[in-house]
């Protein structure tokens, strides 16, 4: 009879940042279990659940026994079944017998080809086996792979020890109402979980779960548990805003996932702080509450920090006094601690904190942060004045940009490098681009992250970045499969984020050229900038593809290996628009084979000099009217280009399709006369640049 399961194993607190993962993992170990031995039909579902105490899962039309098969066995190679006169040998029987079918004999087995020689088969029909005998498997291969951070091992009341990820203290498994057999850890199965472990009186925790479809209900209901993750999660989501009212509150998803994993029923409190703690900037504050109080910040409609914060706890009461007195006396010496920093760290300017840099070794083969600093800043400087910036300002940013690093603040908040970087700036008095590019040379930091919003900032972002990509990749480091310590794959898109969104006209090959003369203390230095355009143009790809690019649209136009990335966009959207024309495949088609005949004859264009198109020597009509069609159409073409309409330029080139056409149906291009086939290569080679001048448009042909 087809039942829905539940299996729940009650545990002390499990990890709350493996909790998801631990939840996950259980539920499918035990699905996939029961999925092999044949237990569940094609269209059972299965619900985790995950709490901090438990990790349980539902499974619907679970079969109380699996179906009955036809097993077919092989039992030997018929020259070994059999001897000389045929009859069956010691073998033989002493096979079958282990086998299970001793009263067997040779007229019973089926005799077929195997590989090369015969074989002797017998199909028998294995009876299903009880739910809980595959399920006490499944339950155990489950448990045994968990992805547990750290096993723990403990005693029980037998004496006996066992090693799971917390101490386990009941199992419950149910099929319908039906209590199932099973152990596990030292525990056997029964119908009896626990409630909250706060919420409830002492002496009744213990929760009977009637049947296996009640027990998310049972528990929510006489347990005061929410054995949902999601369900817990989207609860205090919703109690958080509701709490917030018309403030915004800061719920990054990493947060809300810990801390639903730390209750069972959560309830959201408010609490305040002093406002003289505002006076702090407002990043310190909310980190230090999100990051060792799990405490959630608000802030008015303008992203202003606000006094409140909001707390989830797993405590329900009408006289919550207690509970919100308590976070916010623990919270206060946070504070108090961040507002001490922050103000020590005010005493010394950034400059003057500058010599400590050359004590912070950045790589053994690459010398100290302060030396580092001074090759950002000599590049930064460069590209300024590349991209219409000042040289001056973007050099002073380069150099102090990495000098929080040794600030009070920064020590205890890593996360805060950049950002304070720019406070500390600003209460130096450093121009405001320089106070800025503390913080912006970070960007992008993450996919979809800000750019940096000055010309400043945009430009020792993308020193800092060259500078890490030539370097680190100099000494031996790129990235290798997964491994990509030095985070040069986020570098590498980060610079072409900003060549392409700021559309920068300054060449890749000069930047990493230039960035590479930065090194040439490096013993034994190779200059890897031919490595890196490939890398970066890999990471190109990528970037496209997200933009809705298809892959032949971004081969045509990446195939030009292209230096510059300022209006790759609107070549990949003239080429997009291009292809959707009805004369683009003939056209992509033709461009394609002209590559291969101009590749194949390279040699005799060279030697010829390839002088242009000779019209005394056009001699059919179909080579005469593409010449002619050439010559109309090149100047429209070299003006729309010109113009950086890309569209335009590629939409004149269908005006050529019906006599491209007509030259390839009628024109032999390898005449055996050697001035007509230079001449009409010469055609060809005309043709073929004025097609590529956007893209290579022969990617497009299928």
């Amino acid at each position: 009879m087809n039942q829905t399961l539940l299996i729940e194993l009650l545990t002390e607190e499990l990890p709350p940042k493996a909790l998801a993962k631990l939840g996950a993992a259980f539920a499918a170990g035990i699905v996939n279990g029961l999925k092999a031995r044949d237990f569940l039909e094609a269209d059972s579902v299965a619900t985790s659940f995950a709490s901090p105490r438990r990790l349980a899962v539902s499974i619907t039309k679970v079969r109380a026994t699996s179906p009955d098969k036809a097993i077919r066995e092989k039992v030997l190679p018929v020259s070994v079944a059999l001897d000389a006169n045929g009859n069956a040998t010691a073998p033989l029987a002493k096979k079958l017998a282990a086998l299970g079918f001793p009263e067997l004999t040779v007229a019973e087995l089926e005799r077929a080809v195997d590989g090369k020689a015969e074989s002797f088969f017998y199909t028998h029909t294995a009876a299903g086996s009880a739910l809980h005998t595959g399920l006490q498997a499944a339950l155990e291969e489950s448990a045994a792979k968990l992805p547990i951070p750290k096993l723990m091992s403990y005693q029980r009341p037998d004496g006996t020890t066992v090693q799971f990820v917390r101490p386990a203290h009941s199992l419950v498994a149910l099929h319908g109402a039906a209590v199932l057999p099973l152990t596990l850890l030292g525990l056997a199965a029964s119908n009896t979980s626990l409630g909250h472990r706060f919420l409830m009186a002492a002496g009744s925790q213990q929760i009977v779960i009637a049947d296996a479809d009640s027990y998310a209900a049972t528990l929510a209901s006489e347990g005061k548990v929410i054995a949902g993750i999601e369900q817990r999660k989207e609860k205090i989501r919703a109690a958080l805003l509701e709490k917030a009212g018309a403030d915004q509150v800061l719920m990054p998803e990493a947060l809300l996932d810990e801390v639903t994993a730390l209750v069972e029923w959560p309830v959201v409190y408010e609490c305040r702080f002093e406002d003289e703690f505002l006076a702090v900037p407002q990043e310190c504050l909310i980190l230090t509450m999100q990051t060792n109080q799990k405490y959630f910040a608000l802030t008015d409609t303008a992203g202003k920090l606000r006094s409140r914060f909001l707390i989830v706890s797993n405590i329900e009461t009408a006289t919550p006094a207690a509970i919100v007195g308590g976070n916010e006396r623990v919270v206060r010496p946070r504070l108090a601690d961040a507002k001490f920093f922050f103000e020590q760290d005010k005493k010394k300017t950034l400059e003057s904190r500058l010599p400590l840099l050359d004590k912070i070794v950045y790589h053994n083969k690459l010398g100290t942060q302060a030396a580092r600093g001074e090759r950002v800043a000599a590049l930064a400087g460069h590209i300024a004045t590349l991209i219409g910036g000042d040289a001056t300002l973007a050099i002073r940013a380069a150099k102090l940009s990495k000098a929080d690093l040794v600030t009070d603040m920064v020590g205890e908040f890593p996360e805060l490098q950049g950002i304070m970087g720019t406070y500390y700036a600003r209460n130096d008095g450093e121009h405001e681009d320089v106070a800025l590019a503390a913080s912006e040379h970070y960007q992008p930091r993450f996919a979809g992250d800000s750019l940096p919003s000055t010309v400043t900032g945009t430009a020792v972002a993308l020193a800092d970045k060259l500078e890490t990509l030539v370097g680190i990749w100099a000494i031996g480091l790129a990235p290798t499969g997964d491994k990509d310590p030095f985070a040069l794959r986020r570098h590498a898109l980060g610079v072409l984020r900003m060549l392409i969104e700021k559309r920068l006209a300054i060449s890749i090959g000069a930047l990493l050229s230039t960035a590479a003369k930065m090194f040439d203390f490096v013993a034994g230095f190779k200059d890897p900038s031919a490595d890196i355009y490939t890398f970066m143009i890999d990471r190109l790809r990528g970037i496209l593809r997200e933009r809705g690019f298809s892959p032949n649209e971004i081969e045509a136009v990446v195939a030009q290996n292209p230096d510059r990335l300022d209006d790759i966009v609107q070549r990949l959207e003239a080429v997009q628009a291009f292809a959707a024309l009805p004369e683009s495949a003939s056209l992509a088609a033709a461009n394609k084979r002209i590559t291969n005949i101009l590749k194949k004859n390279e040699e005799a264009l060279s030697a010829s000099g390839n002088t242009g198109v000779n019209a005394a020597l056009l001699v059919d009509t179909a080579e005469k009217n593409l010449a002619a069609a050439v010559l109309r159409v090149q100047p429209l073409v070299d003006a729309a280009f010109a113009a950086g309409d890309f569209a335009d330029t590629l939409k004149t080139l269908a005006q050529l399709r019906d006599d491209v056409d007509a030259f390839f149906n009628d024109v032999m291009v390898m005449a055996e006369d050697v001035a007509l086939r230079n001449n009409r290569l010469a055609l060809l080679s005309s043709l073929h640049g004025m097609m590529n001048r956007v893209a290579d448009i022969s990617k497009l042909a299928a």
